[in-house]
């Protein structure tokens, strides 16, 4: 599946920091990256209605972790998966009468110019479901190999009692996972499953709904075994970092990396960190599909905002943080690219390079973008604070550019 376009980073003076972050499994901070080449998996959009404010707020938050890694020395190895065929893409397509390809494929090219727009660096494979067929395939043979799978009316169903580690990333109560697990996409209470807790790896052929031939009979794959496919195949069964929203926690990381320590019979297998990011509210509700309370990037861009004030006001919160989306928050960030602009263009500028050092080091810490944005006000407060015959470093404004530029992805 193509991608959208890259946009060009300027070159820094010397070296950031190593990315420490946050780790769900442990609860402490871990290097986020072992080797030279970082490899990430962020969990993509089922596209059914993208892209709005959470979808962005979590996207900017691992695009910061691409841009520090790469200030830092690494080279970057990204793969994000889409899932394009899904029950709630063909709950949606049914209820608006339209094809769910259709659906998929408009809600796709919207979610690029999103990313575009907010100059969210592309990963290096960006990979469908559809198309990751044989990849889920090939993993799910595995999975029945090592007597991991069982059939219950031609659907076909992992058993988390095949992995002893089930349960370590999330820590949760038994009682917890099952509410949890019914209320995103399991199905706990479908007589005759072995566990409450064991979930579809090949939902078989249903009337009316895509189907694909396979060895486990027509129909098309589940989730979770979805992204352990993709990740596994594109990044190697062991890896740097799995992200996405905290509501992926449970049932989904926690399965998909069972699904790959069973398939590889490796129980280190999978992420060396999970790192997840928290939820994105309108008027004190969390913002979702299911509420429909949901804020567009594209109806933000329609109505003449921003791009730049729209990701700034993203930054100003931490991405582990739950938080409420305003129209004052946006103004303000408004404000601030306003701000930042004009202090770049002032005939007083103050030396820089202490301040590229506050944002690297900001970024180091568990992506504190709102630490990073604080650092940069200080320098624009005394830029444009100061009188106009001095002149302090006359190459600062340019590196404050490119810092802002190449650390925090705005474009001044």
């Amino acid at each position: 599946m193509e991608s959208w376009r890259a946009v060009c980073l300027p070159d820094l003076p010397g070296r950031g920091l190593e990315p420490r972050l946050a780790d769900t499994a442990s609860g402490s901070l871990a290097i986020a990256a072992e080797g030279h080449t970082a490899r990430m998996y962020a969990c993509g959009i089922t596209p059914y209605d993208a892209t709005h404010v959470g979808h962005a707020a979590t996207y900017t938050a691992w695009d910061l972790l691409v841009r520090a890694w790469r200030d830092a020395g690494h080279d970057v190895l990204y793969v994000q998966n889409v899932t394009d065929v899904d029950d709630p893409l063909l709950e949606r397509a049914a209820r608006d009468g339209v094809g769910w390809r259709a659906l998929a494929d408009s809600e796709i090219t919207r979610f690029r110019l999103d990313m575009e727009a907010l100059r969210v660096l592309p990963p290096a494979h960006l990979v469908g479901a559809v198309e990751a067929l044989p990849l889920i395939e090939a993993m799910t043979r595995r999975l029945a190999e090592r007597g991991a799978l069982y059939e219950l009316e031609a659907d076909v169903y992992f058993a988390r009692s095949a992995d002893a580690s089930f349960g370590l990333l999330s820590g949760l109560a038994p009682e917890e996972m099952l509410r949890l697990f019914a209320e995103r996409g399991g199905d706990p209470g479908r007589p005759g499953k072995k566990d409450p807790l064991d979930c579809l790896v090949w939902v078989g052929q249903r009337p009316g709904e895509p189907s694909w031939p396979s060895a486990f009979g027509p129909g098309r794959p589940g989730w979770h075994i979805e992204c352990a496919a993709i990740a596994s195949r594109f990044l190697g069964m062991r890896f740097d970092v799995q992200a996405g929203g905290r509501d992926l926690v449970f049932p989904h990381h926690e399965l998909s990396a069972s699904h790959a320590r069973v398939a590889s019979a490796d129980p280190a297998a999978f992420a060396r960190v999970y790192t997840h990011a928290g939820m994105v509210r309108l008027g004190g509700e969390k913002m979702s599909k299911s509420l429909g309370n949901l804020v567009f990037i594209s109806a933000l861009r329609a109505a003449g905002e921003d791009p730049m004030a729209v990701r700034l006001a993203l930054l100003a919160h931490h991405y582990r943080s739950d938080w409420d989306w305003t129209d004052a928050g946006l103004a303000d960030a408004s404000t601030r690219l306003a701000r930042w602009r004009r202090a770049v263009l002032a005939p007083a500028a103050p030396p820089a390079q202490p301040v590229l050092a506050l944002v690297r080091a900001r970024m180091a810490d568990d992506l504190d973008a709102p630490g990073a944005l604080a650092a940069v006000d200080v320098w624009a407060d005394a830029a444009l604070d100061a009188a106009p015959q001095v002149s302090w470093a006359p190459d600062a404004s340019a590196l404050i550019r490119d810092t802002v530029d190449a650390i925090l992805g705005v474009a001044l």
